[in-house]
């Protein structure tokens, strides 16, 4: 007679026979069964690199700008024709100016830019296939099998 058995099994297997069950002679054999558990562990790697630099570019600029200068005119007025005086030298300085346009150039800030990092959290998903070893139990025969989970005794016949 062919028996087949299957278990989550964790202890241990006793198996008697049953011939000679007025002894107390027992074969114990000791079977480990394993399974896959999942470790979840993160380790931070470089993705990238940016670089962060200040560029200067030149733009022409036309401004208009009103400037004022003196010039000198002189008018002679003829206030009587026919008189013959002699005419006198004289001489009188008068001194003329105008406006120059200096440019100066100073810096200002015009725009302050913040750099930062900021942490984003996101869920992945994993999917992983795990293994795990049941047991099976095949008896041919006449043989009495005790499974011990250490939490119950169940006998199996």
């Amino acid at each position: 007679m062919k028996r087949c058995f299957n278990h989550f099994f964790g202890g241990t297997l006793k198996l008697h026979n049953e011939q000679n069950s007025t002894q107390d002679h027992h074969e114990e054999i000791t079977l480990k069964l394993h399974k896959e558990e999942l470790q979840v562990s993160k380790k931070i790697i470089e993705t990238a690199k940016v670089n962060v630099y200040k560029k200067t570019y030149t733009v022409e600029k036309q401004i208009s700008v009103p400037v004022t200068h003196e010039e000198l005119i002189i008018e002679k007025k003829i206030l009587n024709p026919e008189s013959t005086t002699d005419a006198r030298d004289e001489t009188i300085r008068i001194p003329l100016s105008e406006e120059r346009i200096e440019v100066t150039k100073h810096p200002i800030i015009f725009e302050d830019v913040e750099i930062y990092k900021k942490k984003i959290e996101e869920h992945i998903q994993v999917n992983e296939t795990l293994k795990e070893e049941k047991l099976n139990i095949d008896t041919v025969g006449d043989i009495r099998v005790m499974v011990d989970n250490q939490r119950s005794t169940s006998e199996i016949l």
